[in-house]
């Protein structure tokens, strides 16, 4: 935890930051244009930026609402805080009584530690998890062992056997490992949603099954929101579906052209030796329909072409979910390798729509928040600390218009921020890194995300370059993203009495056509990102418009 004492110094440490920097007469604090990628027509239309003010509960236009009623207290099922015994049994008869009432519930966790060696399934709507709060005097929920030693959860049985039968593993030569990946290093939780007997991510073919299509999509414009379809007969007005397109047309498949325009990157494998793997997905919900147009809540990704054989497809979910005002923690511990974590996860949030986590505190994690399969979701008022360094903190995979506010990251973590497998217009906004940052895009087809107004700390490289860009993942899932990720008012704080030489952010080689607009901080700053990337506002402030997403939501909710 942070004291008032630590704030308030800071506040008084940055104060004088500013006045040293007026002293320098760095030009970025000057500067009050508008970039020219929205405030030029001309170059606007020639550089597409998406719209981002699509993300987050009810599409961003709703508050997070504050659920009064029908309140179910842990402690009148045994959840005894504070008393150094295990409260696992009687948070899930508290669950079993929650999950029986019908409309909007919250189970209300007492203030104090509760000790928990079990998940905690949420696995229906209109569900609150409430705690007392995430600061010290709040709930805290302790997990002194990891999911490792927890009864295997059925829903990771083919991730199981994907691993087992593919032999993944962790090879570290330097460091004599060579250990099977863990089934817990980008999955599980302790506290999970899920949809029962419902597939979250698809790993074997021969656990593929029918799907419950809708309707055939014959075509759709980008950053538009209508699409055509065969008929209608199976759609409704309010139905959340997903949209899928697939590349049936091999490594030169149109769609993969569509994701990368025609960059020269080596395009992995998996882009297209899975023709039965929707390639490009979202969730979108029916706000009209007329004839065979039907008209969504959310623009189109891409050009929607017959080739890409478009499907609407049932898509179940939960809705109106939240997980706020606790803290979770487990012990310190020793880290054996990358990818081989034991699952000190906190949450794994799957199959939700317009749900929420809010106000909580994480420490010593192994991943804080992992995500898939959910989309509209607001995650926000986070904070991760501890000894432990963390795989992820909060991380988005397989995800659609998800948004993350006020993330602060104080510990170590091999990806602070990252973008993942087939994550699509997701943002995370003013949030922080204190330690090691990285902005990490993790391939597999994830595009069109947006960093914004994002702050780092770090200590550059003895030759004044730092790798703030990276692109995790594996190979065959290459390149880190598609066309269009977005980098918006990324401040940095160089570490360091070196103010004459300019820094170099660097770390991105394959990632085509990113919009990089707006670096600044108390240093001069070179970007070297590719390819085709359109890079502008360096070293120039954003105060003007800081964070895009906000102001891509001004502007749709004055039209």
């Amino acid at each position: 935890m942070h004291s008032n004492f630590y704030f308030k110094n800071k506040k008084i440490i940055i104060s004088h930051f500013a006045s040293f920097l007026l002293f320098l007469n760095i030009p970025s604090i000057y500067s009050q244009e508008t970039p020219k990628i929205i405030g030029q027509k001309e170059v606007a239309n020639q550089n597409f930026l998406p719209d981002f003010s699509y993300a987050g509960y009810h599409f961003g236009t709703s508050q997070l609402p504050e659920i009064k009623d029908k309140i179910i207290l842990a402690t009148d099922f045994g959840v005894i805080a504070n008393d150094d015994l295990d409260d696992s049994k009687a948070l899930l008869k508290a669950f079993k009584a929650a999950n029986e009432v019908q409309g909007n519930v919250v189970l209300q966790l007492p203030a104090g530690r509760i000790i928990l060696s079990d998940i905690l399934y949420i696995e229906r709507s209109n569900f609150v998890l409430r705690g007392a709060g995430s600061e010290k005097e709040g709930t805290e929920i302790y997990c002194p062992r990891p999911l490792l030693y927890l009864k295997n959860q059925e829903s990771l049985a083919e991730l199981r056997e994907y691993l087992t039968t593919t032999d993944k593993r962790q090879v570290e030569k330097e460091n004599n490992i060579d250990l099977p990946f863990s089934q817990f290093a980008w999955s599980g939780g302790f506290i999970w949603t899920q949809v029962p007997n419902q597939r979250v991510k698809y790993y074997l073919d021969k656990y593929d099954t029918p799907q419950h299509i809708l309707a055939n999509v014959s075509q759709g414009k980008k950053g538009e929101n209508v699409v055509y379809v065969s008929n209608v007969n199976g759609l409704k007005v309010g139905d959340v579906v997903e949209l899928e397109m697939f590349n049936k047309d091999g490594e030169n498949g149109e769609i993969i052209e569509s994701l990368y325009k025609n960059s020269k990157v080596k395009i992995g494998s998996s882009n297209w030796k899975l023709p039965s793997l929707p390639l490009v997905r979202q969730q979108v919900e029916i706000s009209a329909i007329s004839k065979n147009k039907v008209t969504i809540n959310t623009p189109l990704l891409i050009d929607i072409k017959p080739n890409y054989q478009a499907l609407l497809v049932e898509w179940n979910h939960l809705s109106e979910v939240g997980i706020e005002h606790l803290r979770i923690s487990f012990p310190d511990a020793p880290r054996v390798a990358h990818h081989v974590e034991p699952g000190f996860n906190g949450i794994f949030l799957t199959r939700i729509f317009n749900s929420w986590v809010r106000d909580v505190l994480i420490k010593n994690a192994d991943s804080g928040i992992l995500t898939e399969e959910i989309a509209n979701v607001t995650i926000k008022d986070i904070v991760t600390e501890g000894k432990n360094i963390a795989h992820y903190t909060v991380a988005m995979g397989g995800v659609h218009n998800v948004y993350v506010e006020n993330l602060k990251v104080y510990n170590k973590a091999v990806h602070p921020l990252s973008f993942n497998t087939f994550s699509t217009k997701n943002v995370y906004e003013n949030c922080e890194i204190f330690t090691d940052p990285d902005l990490d895009q993790h391939a597999g087809a994830n595009h069109q995300n947006l960093f914004d107004n994002i702050k780092v700390h770090f200590t550059p490289n003895a030759d004044n370059t730092y790798p703030l860009f990276a692109g995790g993942g594996a190979s065959y899932w290459k390149p880190s993203h598609g066309a269009y990720s977005t980098f918006w008012n990324i401040i940095v704080d160089v570490q360091g009495d070196n103010f004459n030489t300019p820094i170099e952010l660097n770390g991105m080689d394959e990632g085509p056509f990113a919009r990089i607009i707006g670096v600044n901080g108390n240093r001069n700053f070179t970007v070297k990102y590719g390819p085709d990337a359109y890079i502008e506002f360096i070293n120039q402030s954003m105060k003007k418009i800081p964070s895009l997403y906000e102001y891509q939501l001004r502007k749709r909710l004055q039209n």
